[in-house]
């Protein structure tokens, strides 16, 4: 299981990389491996600015759908197109090219609720 310490994390099995006030969002290593092969990712929230913990799009895995959740309250200023073509770089890569969002943040208090990764891996019995 890879949860890279330099990552922030919430209990909804997303990963957060803080670059100022943008930020990196995608599911962790975790999530896609209990999701299985992800076969569809849609944000249709893009441009949107939406509150902490509010549906951002899906995740289609062959066998589930789950809804993704805002790590921050911000605006959504970038979705991977690539996943468009290729949603199983989720899987392949969950931290590099398998990204889902940018955010840029409107309220830095929300990272208050973020998880560190020893937090993150006693939230999953690592």
């Amino acid at each position: 299981m890879n949860t890279p310490s330099d990552l922030k994390y919430t209990k909804d099995h997303e990963w957060v990389k803080i670059e100022g006030d943008t930020l990196t969002v995608g599911i962790t290593d975790f999530a896609q491996g209990e999701l299985g092969d992800i076969v569809y990712v849609e944000v249709d929230s893009l441009d949107e600015t939406l509150d902490s913990e509010a549906v951002f799009g899906t995740v289609e895995a062959v066998k589930t759908v789950s809804d993704l959740f805002m790590p921050v309250t911000g605006e959504i200023i970038e979705f991977n197109e690539i996943l468009e073509e290729e949603p199983e770089k989720v899987n392949d890569d969950p931290y590099g090219e398998g990204w889902m969002i940018k955010i840029k943040v409107t309220d830095s208090t929300d990272f208050d609720s973020l998880l560190n990764a020893d937090d993150y891996n006693s939230l999953i019995g690592v």
